[in-house]
């Protein structure tokens, strides 16, 4: 059986914002070794049009830039969507009976499948599918944007912490 996990970085005051910071080399690294040992990824359509980016390769990308790309175009990835038409390299569209698609999943596959995008892991975390929440704490405080919990915040219990980088720490919970 699958684990459905949800895991993002975010700001001390609990955002998420992929242009209020980035992840320096080491965190980096740490993202490709967790996109290449997923089983696969469930995206919201609004996230998965940002990951978009890593469908083509751009010339000044970094090595390790070149290397997530290649990782995150061969894992399958599914896309919870009624809007898009078009879908990248392993992309499958989810346009109805989400819950009992991603059940599917987690009965049928083996290792983690990541959930990414806010709105979309809230929507799991009502339907009790989200296994583990992990949080990537980043030193900056930005006092607006995307909350990283969407919705009513589940009772959770730690189980992990983990210094990542020298800026970045990663609590890990799962459902209490």
């Amino acid at each position: 059986m699958a684990k459905i996990v949800f895991g993002m970085n975010l700001s001390l005051d609990g955002f998420v914002d992929h242009q209020g910071f980035a992840p320096g080399p080491q965190l980096f690294r740490h993202w490709i070794e967790q996109v290449r040992n997923l089983t696969g990824s469930i995206y919201g359509s609004r996230m998965y049009e940002v990951m978009r980016y890593w469908d083509d390769d751009h010339p000044e990308w970094s090595p390790a830039e070149h290397e997530f790309a290649a990782v995150w175009r061969e894992q399958p990835k599914w896309v919870v969507s009624r809007s898009l038409k078009t879908l990248g390299p392993n992309a499958t569209v989810i346009e109805d009976n989400v819950e009992t698609v991603i059940r599917g999943l987690k009965e049928d596959l083996v290792g983690e499948i990541s959930v990414s995008g806010p709105a979309l892991a809230g929507s799991l975390t009502d339907l009790g599918l989200i296994d583990e929440y992990r949080l990537y704490f980043h030193p900056v405080v930005l006092g607006r944007g995307k909350p990283f919990f969407a919705g009513a915040r589940p009772r959770l219990r730690l189980i992990a912490h983990d210094l990542i980088d020298d800026d970045t720490i990663r609590l890990t919970y799962v459902p209490a």
